[in-house]
């Protein structure tokens, strides 16, 4: 990294965080709070050799405890979101009692309260609905989960082109970026240096993590959620795999001290399997890394075509159901999303938030047929994955974005996808488009209150063969909207009592955004033939006039 390059990052991860070390400066609700500790003498291994905890007691007495970092010689950082306007005081306990720079240190600073309008901040960190369904805020606001796959941006992005990338999301109503903050399968040998070395015990490389703080306090300051991806374990070079349980817990938790005092969502594990004999061990990180520190919520990002809620149902760390439908455009990918796990097992208890964190990407070649996924497969998976269970979010993909080079060429590990355009190649698609779409569809009614409702349908020409033509439909609990996806138009038959009381149906274009009239649902139900071939949504409420 060049030399002039640290200062400004650092600077604007401070501005961003909202506050500096040892209260210098203002801190905000649910903004940073930075503690600089300096120790009194050297340790062989710090992260291994020496344990800090911080203790911050509120306003009101409630007393909250955090876990510092070590960040190169004999400097600790202790980062924290304080939940209260007001004054605040904080004592340090060391395991070391010697060392007098980190033991038994105090100080205190003051919150005052958010005045802006980053949503993060207005309305506080985001966590599970109370009927367990759905995200929310902290005051309740819903959260709408649309997330970009942005894996190696963090790693390889310059400081300019990281704002640039993040303030287009913004601007296209995402609400999250899931990344990677490692080496891992597709961005090791291109990183100038790693996060950590050597094994049994691994040493952590804190320049690493610095240029890292901030490109996550960046993604916050522009109103979207961090979804920083801890352990990736694909193949057996990647984290999550090769390292030991010890090991993989420390490195763990040096990041969620790290960052856990941003607003963030933890991926425990990237694209790894772990069901069956390797869910012990996912089962051990998860509660090795979360079971004293659970503020933020954690899940896991599997493989393609796999479903871990089984094997992680009574995890306390194990917030909501993540799962990969993947690149393939054969029937028993396309099937797996519609008519498996996904479709079937939304009922089962205990209920969490069910999120495709992988669908179709745009522009990656299929597993099957090699022919790159069209923006209409880019939909078609996102209405599909909003629609057959209960709709909680959908993350989005594209090759330039995650990948992210500066020029056009195969990507680390991934060879054969073949020549991959560079990064900014991949800021404004149609498929993109889509998704901006998507989300003001669904925030234009009640979408907290849509359940799957299969029943509505007379008629379902999507089967196991046929996969491709499903029609999905989900309706409000109270029957005042339904919604149905048609992923190549035709004609739709539904049956009586879809709704209660007079409906008027219009055909939403889930490419521009645009309406038109489709007709009244009688009471006895009806046929809807859609504008042409290509996807639509047939959006039905009870809430218009009739025509």
């Amino acid at each position: 990294m060049r030399a002039a390059t640290f200062p400004r990052l650092w600077l604007a991860f401070l501005l961003a965080a909202g506050g500096a070390a040892n209260g210098a400066a203002p801190t905000t609700r649910w903004a940073v709070h930075e503690i600089t500790l300096t120790g009194d003498r050297d340790y062989a291994n710090p992260p291994w050799d020496v344990s800090v905890t911080v203790e911050f007691t509120g306003p009101a007495g409630r007393k909250l405890a955090v876990e510092a970092f070590w960040d190169g010689g004999r400097t600790w950082r202790a980062r924290f979101s304080p939940d209260e306007a007001g004054p605040w005081r904080w004592r340090t306990r060391c395991s070391d009692p010697a060392d007098a720079g980190l033991h038994e240190k105090s100080g205190d600073f003051e919150c005052a309260a958010y005045s802006g309008d980053n949503p993060l901040y207005l309305h506080g960190p985001v966590r599970l609905s109370e009927d367990r369904r759905r995200f929310v805020h902290a005051d309740g606001t819903p959260f709408f989960w649309l997330a970009d796959t942005a894996w190696n941006g963090a790693l390889r992005s310059r400081e300019e082109d990281w704002a640039k990338y993040l303030a287009t999301r913004q601007r296209q109503r995402f609400t999250a970026v899931q990344f990677v903050c490692t080496q891992w399968r597709g961005g090791s040998k291109t990183l100038a240096e790693h996060a950590f070395s050597g094994a049994g015990p691994i040493t952590l490389n804190p320049n690493f993590f610095q240029r890292l703080d901030a490109r996550v306090a960046a993604v916050n300051a522009h109103g979207l959620l961090a979804a920083p991806v801890l352990l990736w374990a694909l193949t057996e070079p990647d984290p999550g795999r090769a390292l030991s349980e010890k090991d993989a817990v420390r490195l763990a938790r040096y990041m969620t001290a790290r960052w856990g005092a941003h607003q963030v969502v933890w991926f425990l594990g990237g694209d790894g399997h772990y069901t069956g004999q390797d869910a012990p061990r996912w089962r051990n990180l998860g509660r090795g890394v979360f079971g004293d520190r659970h503020d933020r919520l954690a899940t896991l990002h599997p493989c393609g075509l796999s479903w871990v809620a089984d094997d992680f149902a009574e995890e306390a760390w194990f917030d909501f159901i993540g799962y990969q439908s993947g690149h393939g455009d054969g029937a028993k990918h396309v099937g797996w999303l519609i008519l498996g796990p996904p479709a079937q097992q939304w009922k089962k208890t205990p209920v969490r938030p069910i999120v495709n964190l992988e669908p179709n990407y745009e522009g990656h070649p299929a597993y099957q047929t090699a022919r790159p996924h069209s923006p209409q497969h880019v939909r078609r998976a996102a209405y599909w994955s909003l629609l057959v269970a209960p709709p909680a979010g959908v993350t989005y993909g594209t090759n330039s974005i995650w990948n992210w080079s500066d020029k056009p060429g195969p990507a680390e590990g991934h060879e054969r996808l073949g020549t991959i355009p560079p990064w900014p190649a991949g800021l404004e698609t149609e498929g993109i488009a889509s998704m901006t779409v998507l989300r003001a569809f669904f925030e234009s009614g009640p979408w907290t209150a849509l359940l799957p409702a299969p029943e509505v349908l007379a008629e379902q020409p999507g089967t196991a063969k046929n996969p491709e033509r499903f029609i999905a439909a989900a309706a409000t609990e109270d029957r005042s909207w339904a919604v149905v996806y048609l992923p190549e138009g035709g004609k739709i038959k539904l049956k009586g009592g879809v709704l209660k009381g007079p409906a008027s149906a219009r055909w939403f274009d889930p490419r521009t955004g645009q309406q038109r009239e489709a007709g009244a649902l009688a009471d006895s139900g009806g046929v809807f033939t859609a504008p042409d071939s290509r996807d639509w949504v047939l959006d039905i409420r009870t809430d218009r006039p009739v025509r």
